[in-house]
């Protein structure tokens, strides 16, 4: 079940990890706890990377870096799609679709995925 979060900001756990997050008001500063397996994160116009920074390569105008046109970065196991890397048309639909690729590079990683890189992921994401 999908919720969308709205005026509130999203602050992840220790070292960008998920499980329970803790949401925090916009306007009022009121927090709530919210458990999550996964978040999608609308950014606007300017690109919030500030959750991966230092993670993953950001480039000049903090859009993450992927290889080519797929949803790869340089991180094994991590994809980005939608206004996190559309420099261009940053809107919904185009995210959409983006977001979809993300996906399926995902599920093609995931099947093809040893243990080995399962470890390599698994350190990834505890640096």
């Amino acid at each position: 079940m999908g919720h969308a979060v709205c005026g509130e900001e999203f602050v992840a756990g220790p070292g960008g990890s998920l499980g329970h997050v803790r949401l925090r008001h916009a306007d009022d500063g009121s927090e709530r706890s919210l458990e999550v397996g996964g978040a999608f994160i609308a950014i606007g116009h300017e690109p919030q990377s500030q959750l991966v920074q230092g993670q993953i390569e950001l480039d000049a105008a903090g859009y993450v870096v992927t290889q080519g046109r797929s949803t790869l970065t340089k991180v094994a196991g991590v994809f980005a799609a939608g206004d996190l890397v559309d420099h261009t048309y940053r809107q919904a639909v185009t995210a959409a679709g983006s977001g979809c690729q993300a996906a399926l590079d995902a599920e093609w990683y995931l099947r093809d995925a040893g243990p080995l890189r399962d470890a390599e992921l698994a350190a990834a994401l505890r640096a």
